[in-house]
């Protein structure tokens, strides 16, 4: 019974938590900013910003028709990817860049969901249990999100619309949140906060 009860707690303080912590991201974003409107050239790349700004505020968010991508600069490279998260949508613009096995990675800041910068690769941290001591080594899940190619032409950066002939599990989240925005989705629960 007493397990029940600190189980029960656990659970209704991590809801807590959750909660305060999605109220407390909602509004606020230290790391990115938005265009305002997307400009698309003749050859149908689609400026996102100017350089130099994206480098100094190493992240910028930015919309292509309706669709919000992310675009980092970490590194001394420029990364474009679907700005929310495979998994359950949550906003990798919020997210901390980690080397992981000498990959750089966003994290995203709902359920700690590991994607390279570089290639959109999901990674997990598994064992293979037929190894006599077996180690935790970082895997692929393969390309779970959908990178986008940028181009960067006198000062300005733009990136390629994507090719939906190829669909990738991000694009599940990036139309959601095109056609609904954050009241489209639900808020993650108590338990997938946990995770």
């Amino acid at each position: 019974m007493l397990d029940l009860i600190i189980l029960t707690l656990h659970f209704f303080i991590c809801f807590l938590i959750s909660i305060a912590i999605w109220y407390g991201l909602k509004d606020v974003d230290s790391h990115s900013s938005s265009t305002a409107g997307a400009e698309m050239r003749p050859d149908g790349l689609v400026f996102i910003g100017k350089e130099d700004d994206i480098k100094k505020s190493q992240r910028i968010t930015a919309k292509i028709d309706g669709r919000e991508i992310v675009v980092f600069y970490h590194e001394g490279k420029f990364h474009a990817l679907d700005s929310r998260c495979y998994h359950e949508g949550g906003p990798l613009c919020r997210g901390e860049i980690e080397d992981i096995d000498g990959q750089a990675c966003i994290v995203c800041p709902w359920h700690k969901f590991k994607i390279t910068l570089e290639t959109g690769e999901g990674l997990y941290e598994g064992i293979n249990p037929q190894e006599p001591s077996p180690t935790p080594k970082w895997q692929s899940k393969g390309v779970k999100q959908r990178i986008h190619k940028i181009t960067i032409d006198n000062g300005n950066v733009y990136v390629s619309p994507p090719d939906f002939s190829v669909s990738f599990d991000s694009d599940y989240y990036a139309e959601i949140y095109k056609n609904g925005g954050e009241l489209a989705i639900a808020k993650p629960s108590h338990l997938e906060a946990t995770e």
